[in-house]
């Protein structure tokens, strides 16, 4: 059994790898043909704006040119596949939709689930692959009809959390070979194999934000967001108004145009029917337990009714440990200790 779990040589195990023209994707690649795989690089073209290619992206013109030198390089096929339309519509789209309901989106989450795990790994079936790797640091642990999610060796950059939403089905089908290793390793190996992009910064968080805050973005694609409504207290006194809802997210301070208050404000609720934004002080952000829906078990078991876990509800906060409560696709979450800033359209994903 060869390292990716097939029963079979490395050269007869063919292998799309998932390319963004950074430094994770191209080690990735490049590892999987120095241990023999049949290696073929797809790079998405995901938008076309010269302004992109400045910023800490991926996918844009300059990163397919970088995927396509260092395929071109390690001599594998490298594809290239527009797919403008696809992520407009299924990751772009839900971003502003998600501003202009009063939530907070998850656009890294929604790419994955949608452009990157879905179209792109039927492309790379169409072609025959044994299975599609990405640059992701995370482990995948299990059989190829039972895998499971788990947390990179390297914490720091761990991006389980990222692919919480990934179908068992698709887990079976894709690997993460970087999982195991430290990111300062990988840029080790990106200068042992003589990598153009060995130093190349690693890409931002909303790669197709290209101005200082995605509110122009969101403006920009949805001006009916601009809706001018009402800022209540908690006691549904009028402190003012606001611009359109689309300018807040749960737990912001700054930038409210509220003053006089004897104690700082936060936006502790949002209300999309209403257009209208409530304050109060920071303790009424306090929650420690959280309500869910629509939940994606990848442990390679059974899902059980109840479980004491870690779990957290943004990618850069600390697990915390709780105990989970799952009745039929519905749950909640229950911390030790509270949590602020909760709002609508995260996610709470166990470990």
């Amino acid at each position: 059994m060869n390292s990716l779990g097939f029963n079979k040589s490395e050269k007869d195990t063919k292998v799309v790898v998932a390319m963004s023209g950074g430094v994770d994707s191209s080690v990735a690649a490049v590892m999987l043909k120095k241990q023999g795989y049949d290696v073929i690089g797809i790079t998405l073209k995901l938008y076309n704006n010269s302004n992109v290619s400045k910023n800490k992206s991926c996918c844009a013109g300059i990163d397919i040119q970088d995927a396509k030198n260092v395929a071109l390089n390690n001599d594998f096929e490298h594809i290239v596949l527009d797919y403008q339309d696809k992520f407009f519509n299924g990751v772009i789209n839900n971003f502003v939709d998600s501003y202009a309901n009063g939530e907070t989106p998850l656009p890294c989450v929604k790419c994955n689930e949608t452009v990157k795990f879905s179209d792109l790994l039927n492309e790379a079936k169409k072609i025959g692959a044994d299975a599609l790797a990405t640059g992701h640091y995370a482990i995948r642990k299990g059989s190829l009809n039972n895998a499971s999610l788990h947390k990179a060796k390297d914490f720091a950059k761990d991006q389980s959390f990222f692919l919480f939403a990934t179908q068992q089905e698709q887990l079976n089908y894709v690997r993460f070979p970087l999982g195991d290793y430290k990111k300062k390793e990988i840029r080790q190996l990106a200068e042992k194999y003589k990598l153009s992009v060995s130093e190349k910064p690693d890409s931002q968080d909303i790669c197709f934000v290209t101005s200082d805050s995605y509110r122009d973005l969101v403006k920009n694609l949805n001006p009916s967001v601009n809706k001018k409504g009402i800022i209540y207290d908690l006691y549904n006194n009028i402190l003012g108004t606001h611009d359109g809802i689309s300018n807040y997210t749960i737990g912001q301070r700054k930038g409210i145009g509220i003053s006089g208050s004897k104690n700082a404000l936060y936006v502790i609720d949002i209300n999309k029917d209403q257009n209208s934004i409530t304050l109060g002080t920071k303790e009424k952000l306090k929650k420690n337990v959280i309500n869910f829906k629509n939940i994606n078990w990848l442990g390679g078991n059974i899902l059980p009714n109840k479980l004491d876990c870690s779990a957290k509800i943004r990618s850069t906060q600390e697990d915390l440990p709780g105990i989970l409560d799952i009745n039929s696709d519905l749950g909640t979450f229950t911390f030790e200790k509270e949590l602020d800033n909760t709002s609508p359209g995260q996610a709470c994903v166990f470990l």
